[in-house]
């Protein structure tokens, strides 16, 4: 069926979620994954701020490149768990929806599965979201997994935040 997963990921915990359904998908389907991780152009933003200190420039873009280390890390210990081929690729872009599309046509990936937030009000008049950029500028198959906390979710985190209460009445 697939043959070449593209997984951004950005570090979050929903986004390992996706990561992890991800793989167990691509071992499936016998397929081989791409994780990738895009870092902001820090360039253009700090000649635009007008602090033009190339130490300045160095050292935040190596605090970035040493984030998107960590977070492929992830992806490739978690393919690697699985038995599934994997690369990854750090990415250099203002907009991550476009490096994530360049990336999934450049490499020839016939599916990218990613994480998706949704935003409330005014921030998602105002932001949108990059997982949707991607869903309506790709031109293959996207795959979203949506953070959402079940029912059973926040049963099972209401009854551990109680086991603490419950234990101090019982010494008292």
């Amino acid at each position: 069926m697939f043959k070449h997963i593209l997984m951004p990921t950005d570090g979050s915990a929903h986004s390992e979620r996706s990561i992890e359904r991800g793989i167990e998908l691509a071992k499936l389907c016998g397929a081989k994954v791409t994780g990738i991780h895009v870092v902001p152009d820090y360039r253009l933003m700090i000649a635009y701020e007008g602090s033009i200190d190339p130490a300045t420039q160095e050292k935040v873009e190596a605090e970035a490149r040493a984030r998107a280390a960590s977070f492929l890390e992830f992806v490739q210990h978690t393919a690697d768990a699985a038995g599934v081929q994997c690369e990854t690729v750090v990415a250099t872009n203002d907009h991550p929806y476009d490096a994530i599309i360049n990336t999934a046509n450049d490499r020839g990936c016939d599916l990218i599965v990613m994480a998706m937030r949704s935003r409330k009000g005014l921030a998602k008049l105002i932001m949108g979201s990059e997982s949707t950029r991607v869903l309506h500028r790709a031109s293959i198959p996207v795959l979203m997994f949506r953070a959402i906390i079940s029912a059973d979710a926040q049963k099972k985190g209401a009854s551990a935040a109680q086991q603490p209460q419950a234990e101090a009445r019982r010494r008292a």
